[in-house]
């Protein structure tokens, strides 16, 4: 298993000015650009601390929200790429749907792979619903403009005998050329994300990399999906490095001390609901199956513990961790969570650890990544996933 050190960059100040949504409407005067500069100088020095443990790093973006300061992952995946010595640097992901330019999101990719020297993997996502409403564009269409944006990239990264043109229905180029072309050939490994099963069905088909981010043991479906229509379009069992999932994890010396860490942690959670609720699920942002099968199950919790008991973001951070949200405490408990958790949905290769949120101070994430990469990060590389549990019986 690889393990990829990951934060959202938030500007925690703002979170108690405004009641109600912390993205689109407050006003951006609630920001100190001092405390804004200092928060992004820490967020920059807690991934040279990951680099310098041997952790990887994965980067985001999201725009209008006090949850991230980051409005461009090619921007911050730039930095890393000359500041860091070793990590892999996973830019999950450039939100198609929001960009609009897919030529320069290409250009963007190449430049952050020969800055690297071969350490990119990047991701391409349809974007939170949300951030639909700052792009103005029609959330019915989305995926199909994802497609076509991602055939663009594609294209674009791999075309090396001179320019192509483009005539889609979304975008249009003349010509398509990008300098400088990748440093991996052909391209840099690919990402998607979901929670859901159709756009893991599509990773699946095209053999790409998959995350999905706290859903708990609801992952199992997501990387079931994907699973099955990887076998079938190539024949043989999906490797477990396609699969990754991102949760929540500090660690401490002591179980006190961790305790303390983890709700500090937790209060990031409540953040995630924080959104004006017509801006949740607009029209055409999910498919018609993901959303049915949404419906179905709102007659029952969304997410469970080990033992089968609802839990929610407010929950316990003991139930937290059973349910594959928070994982925290000493290094031999926190091993012991993400093996059970890893073991129970059938194994992924990729640990997306979300090390630092909320109250969380610099001390103590850089204390926890150091900790976690010492005593952590060794066993994990060792466990055996499989592919689908059914696999390990035969």
């Amino acid at each position: 298993m690889k393990v990829w050190y990951f934060t959202e960059q938030s500007y925690v100040p703002a979170w108690n000015q405004v009641t109600g949504s912390i993205r689109i409407t407050p006003p951006s005067r609630l920001i100190d650009p001092n405390v804004a500069s200092d928060l992004l100088h820490r967020y920059q020095d807690e991934w040279l601390a990951a680099d310098d443990a041997g952790l990887n790093i994965m980067v985001n973006e999201h725009h209008t929200s006090f949850s991230s300061l980051s409005p461009s992952v090619g921007v911050t995946g730039a930095m890393l790429a000359r500041t860091t010595k070793r990590a892999k640097i996973l830019c999950l992901g450039f939100p198609v749907c929001n960009r609009m330019d897919p030529f320069r999101i290409a250009e963007e990719i190449a430049y952050i792979d020969v800055m690297s020297r071969g350490r990119l993997e990047f991701g391409l996502i349809k974007g939170t619903p949300w951030e639909l409403y700052s792009s103005n564009l029609n959330p019915a269409r989305s995926m199909d403009r994802l497609w076509e944006a991602h055939d663009v990239i594609v294209k674009a990264l791999t075309a090396i005998d001179g320019p192509f043109s483009w005539e889609g229905e979304y975008f249009q180029y003349r010509y398509v050329n990008v300098y400088p072309r990748c440093f991996q050939q052909p391209l840099p490994p690919i990402w998607m994300t979901t929670n859901g099963t159709s756009v893991a069905e599509q990773a699946g088909e095209r053999g790409y990399k998959l995350g999905t981010f706290m859903n708990g043991f609801q992952a199992k479906n997501v990387f079931d999906a994907y699973r099955r229509t990887f076998k079938k379009a190539h024949g043989k069992a999906a490797p477990a490095d396609r699969l990754g999932y991102l949760g929540m994890a500090v660690v401490a010396s002591s179980e006190a001390e961790a305790r303390l860490r983890a709700e500090k942690m937790k209060l990031y959670l409540p953040t995630v609901a924080r959104a004006l609720p017509a801006t949740v699920n607009p029209p055409g942002a999910a498919s018609v199956a993901d959303n049915v099968r949404g419906m179905k199950s709102n007659a029952r919790p969304k997410m469970l513990t080990v033992d089968g008991r609802p839990i929610s973001f407010s929950s316990s951070i003991e139930d937290l961790a059973s349910g594959g949200i928070l994982f925290w405490g000493t290094p031999d408990r926190i091993y012991n969570q993400i093996k059970e958790f890893h073991d129970r949905i059938g194994g992924f290769g990729n640990f997306f650890m979300e090390g630092q949120a909320a109250e969380l101070s610099h001390a103590e994430t850089v204390d926890s990544i150091r900790l976690f990469a010492a005593d952590v990060y060794p066993r994990l590389q060792e466990l055996k996933a499989v592919s689908h549990p059914e696999e390990a019986a035969a």
